[in-house]
């Protein structure tokens, strides 16, 4: 699996190099994710769909490039339009039972902020995972769906040819939506969805400027279905009791389970002086970590534990340690910090939500053992994970810091032990 070993192993590559790599490696993980979503799609027992959405949103104006106030043209709206494609496990089978509402797949969006030589038009490829919260009337239902994806075709910021935009450092950004949707079945192969959701576009620090956008807006689509059509057949709620299934349960959850994860990944600094710009150190720093993540089951969509996070921050603690004279717009020099000033080790809370094939873990926590102004702090993680056999899942996260502060991506690999 060298294609999720840890990004210390590149950290004497040549900065394009190392750029490079950091993208073939979140590509080839998105790929995986919808290669195993194409080969669940092609058993004859699942059932199909076909759907198009439209989205119009509003901007949230977090940067003054939105507001107008450096260009005198505001950024409001946005629109966006959706092709997907899902699937649904059937349920005469264990899996469909366990979830009989869920449908998996992939989708292509084009969006537009109509500003285009400014912004671009971005296209972005995800997976999506959608299900019911609640019935609220025969035929009718309260949904939810997630996206989580790449977008491609941005205008970044550059400084001769795009002063402007200090908002999107990348032509290349992560793609991540939460919508909920009324879901109406007007015929068993035709439903018509219509909800609010919440989107955001980043580059996970691997790119300056990294302001992020965000919207929020309606969505509203048509779903075409095809395929084994029948009646919903759910497993008895008492095969899961974290271990104690009765004797006329085929399928059974373990009270615990333990999943080790290592990850990898690399990011941009940013330091900071009073009354001076920004300064971009120049290259990329490399990010190593490993998890420990201990999980209680208390049914087959809920698990939640602690988690031992250690992390070593290539660049961590680097204003503390510039070399000689300097001033912030020339090329600044550093010293190596020492290790404890890169390493930290912290305590979180996690708590999952578990569906078929794939997995969202939430948590917070807080540095235990570290040193410096740039680990000593409370920090945030969002995750989702691919599950690529029964033990062995795809990791793919997100960490803040003091609920504000973007740190970095966590691109990795896990084993989950005492699955049965």
């Amino acid at each position: 699996m060298i294609i999720f070993l840890p990004e210390v192993i590149m950290r004497r590559m040549p900065v394009s190099d190392r750029k490079y790599s950091m993208k073939v490696y979140c590509l080839r993980v998105f790929l995986v994710s919808i290669l195993l979503i194409c080969f669940y799609g092609l058993d004859a027992q699942t059932i199909h769909h076909i759907g198009a959405d439209f989205s119009p949103s509003y901007v949230f104006p977090t940067n003054p490039f939105f507001k107008g106030t450096l260009t005198g043209k505001p950024v409001r709206e946005s629109m966006s339009a959706h092709i997907k494609y899902g699937f649904q496990f059937c349920s005469s089978g264990n899996t469909g039972k366990m979830y009989p509402y869920a449908i998996q797949g992939i989708g292509v969006a084009y969006n537009t902020f109509f500003n285009n030589a400014e912004i671009g038009n971005p296209v972005a490829l995800y997976v999506f995972q959608t299900s019911r919260i609640v019935t609220v009337a025969p035929g009718l239902s309260l949904d939810y769906e997630w996206n989580f994806g790449a977008s491609f075709g941005w205008t970044p910021y550059d400084p001769e040819h795009n002063p402007m935009n200090v908002v999107v450092g990348s032509k290349a950004n992560a793609y991540i939506n939460l919508g909920f949707l009324l879901n109406w079945q007007i015929t068993p192969g035709l439903n018509l969805r219509a909800g609010l959701g919440l989107s955001h576009f980043s580059n996970g620090n691997t790119g300056f400027p990294n302001a992020g956008v965000n919207t929020a807006g309606g969505r509203v689509g048509l779903t075409g279905s095809f395929g084994r059509f029948g009646p919903v057949r759910k497993i008895p709620e008492n095969c899961f009791t974290g271990g104690d299934a009765g004797a006329s349960c085929k399928f059974e959850i373990p009270k615990v389970t333990y999943d080790l994860i290592l990850y990898g990944a690399t990011r941009k600094r940013v330091l900071l002086w009073d009354d001076m710009d920004p300064y971009v150190t120049p290259g990329n720093f490399a990010i190593a970590g490993l998890n420990f993540n201990p999980l209680y089951n208390f049914n087959r969509y809920f698990r939640a534990g602690l988690s031992l996070d250690a992390q070593w921050d290539e660049s961590a603690n680097i204003q503390s340690h510039i070399a000689g004279e300097y001033t912030p717009y020339e090329d600044v020099r550093f010293y190596r910090p020492p290790f404890i000033e890169q390493f930290s080790l912290g305590l979180s809370a996690r708590v999952e939500v578990v569906m078929p094939i794939f997995a969202i873990n939430l948590g917070i926590g807080r540095n235990i053992i570290c040193r410096g102004k740039d680990t000593d702090s409370f920090y945030q993680t969002f995750v989702l994970k691919t599950n690529v056999t029964r033990n062995i899942f795809l990791h793919v996260g997100y960490q803040l810091f003091r609920f504000r502060e973007p740190n970095n991506l966590m691109l990795g690999i896990g084993y989950r032990f005492n699955t049965k």
